[in-house]
């Protein structure tokens, strides 16, 4: 079952307190993934909401590059990469888990690339994030 976004409904930009509160126990893993985002030069953030319906996102972006998009969820947030065709094979070439094969494998293609979109509910789910950015990077 997917998980809506904490802030469907609301016309403006959360706040930092109204993030932290959506994302409750994630917030340091959610802090933690920006943070280190930012160590690889990630660090433009600009939040987007292409409607209300859709709710709010943290767009982080190298220079003018969208790299990934993060949406606070109630206790837990998603994680979106679009990844272009070279980004998807060196994908399938790293070390990723099956279940992110499997995901790259049944990813909406769109003119931009592959959305692969994912819940990061625990620290534990901080590695795909970051292995999946280095591959965007690199690619």
């Amino acid at each position: 079952m997917d998980i809506p976004n904490a802030f469907i409904g609301k016309t403006t930009q959360p706040t930092r307190e109204e993030v932290a509160s959506a994302l409750g126990p994630t917030t340091e893993v959610w802090k933690q993934l920006i943070d280190w985002m930012a160590e690889q030069g990630v660090a433009d953030q600009e939040w987007k909401s292409s409607s209300p319906k859709h709710g709010w996102a943290l767009r982080l972006k190298l220079k003018k590059r969208n790299i990934v998009y993060l949406s606070p969820c109630a206790g837990c947030f998603r994680v979106a990469f679009v990844l272009g065709d070279r980004a998807v094979a060196a994908a399938r070439q790293g070390d990723l888990s099956k279940t992110i094969l499997k995901l790259l494998d049944e990813a909406p293609r769109y003119a931009e690339g592959t959305g692969v979109r994912f819940m990061v509910k625990g620290a534990k789910d901080l590695d795909t994030a970051r292995k999946l950015a280095i591959v965007k990077l690199a690619n």
